[in-house]
């Protein structure tokens, strides 16, 4: 469901969907005023009890104890409330407890919304795990509207990012003969291409390019359960976001650092990378370390090591990029000077 008021049929949507028994609603103390409330009432509307969890900090022990809590009160589904994070830690706990789990994002940062991966600090793994599929996602355009304009951009970084995640996919299949899904790929490259036509939309935050932005988040992560696996979306870009968040002091948004990676990776796998950076800079997105509020060493470092961030083979192959060839690759892509 997306659109303004969409959040008043989330009662329903629950009756609709069988999960009539006790609910459990996990947000965190901003997004609880944001939206959580609201949630709550609609539930209410609709005569369904519920359980509220606050989350302080989403990281795994807040997994561990919503599931403990999931496993005592047996709830019907558990409703995420919040942005990506308070999201996947909410529909990891479901996925462990074996329960239900409904998105409701107040803010589309990114593709984390809809898809069946959840990336949650403290698990000691790099980049996402299996998580449990949303039974349904509810983005109600007015709550995500409200959400700090640095957050909605960041969620065009991770779209973008499929351009080059359909490439190092493909390139697998070629090289390593692993599994490729046309359809999935297809799926997760059009969200991309819609999200560069309708740049100027977005970038004035106008309700079509909201909307336009949500369907393509939502795309992205049908597109993975269509593939049984984050391939069509996650790529040499994202090890190299989640690289950076190893090594930088203050990482940046994930969907900004994927911006910034799509950017150089384009680069390698000989796509047109200018035209990348030039809609992320019409987006007002990080195009370079400064705009990451990273060194330029940093940069460097997590390209050099990017490529063993997960077991998984792209454009970045399987010794990785040397430091010479690195920092050639930020300097001559303008994402270091």
């Amino acid at each position: 469901m997306i659109g303004h008021g969409v959040l008043k049929t989330l009662g329903d949507t629950c009756l609709e969907l069988g999960f009539t028994d006790r609910l459990m609603v996990v947000t965190g103390d901003y997004t609880l005023q944001a939206a959580g409330k609201d949630a709550l009432n609609a539930l209410s509307s609709s005569k369904l009890d519920y359980d509220l969890v606050v989350v302080e900090d989403p990281d795994a022990s807040w997994v561990d104890t919503l599931v403990e809590r999931a496993r005592e009160t047996r709830p019907s589904a558990i409703i995420g409330v919040g942005g990506g994070s308070i999201i996947d830690v909410a529909k990891l706990a479901a996925y462990r407890a074996g329960v239900n789990f409904i998105s409701v994002p107040t803010s589309a940062s990114h593709d984390g919304i809809a898809s069946p991966r959840a990336s949650v600090k403290g698990l000691g793994v790099y980049g996402s795990v299996q998580a449990q599929t949303p039974s349904a996602i509810i983005a109600d355009i007015s709550v995500i509207k409200r959400a700090p304009r640095r957050l909605i951009i960041s969620g065009c970084g991770d779209i973008l990012a499929k351009i080059t995640a359909v490439n190092d996919w493909l390139l697998a299949h070629r090289l390593k003969g692993e599994y490729y899904g046309e359809y999935a790929a297809s799926l997760a490259r059009m969200s991309a291409h819609l999200v560069m036509k309708n740049v100027k939309e977005i970038a004035s935050l106008t309700d079509e390019g909201i909307h336009t932005l949500l369907e393509a988040l939502v795309s992205c992560g049908v597109a993975m359960c269509i593939a049984g696996t984050s391939r069509p979306c996650s790529g040499s870009e994202h090890q190299f976001s989640h690289a950076l968040d190893v090594i930088a002091s203050r990482p940046a948004l994930h969907g900004e650092q994927c911006g910034v990676g799509t950017i150089m990776m384009a680069y390698l796998h000989g796509l047109d990378w200018r035209r990348v950076r030039s809609i992320l800079r019409q987006l007002g997105a990080p195009v370079d370390a400064e705009g990451l509020n990273t060194s330029p060493s940093d940069i460097v470092k997590a390209l050099t090591m990017a490529h063993k961030v997960r077991d998984r083979y792209t454009i970045l192959g399987e010794t990785g990029l040397t430091e010479p060839a690195a920092y050639r690759l930020a300097k001559v892509t303008g994402v270091i000077e």
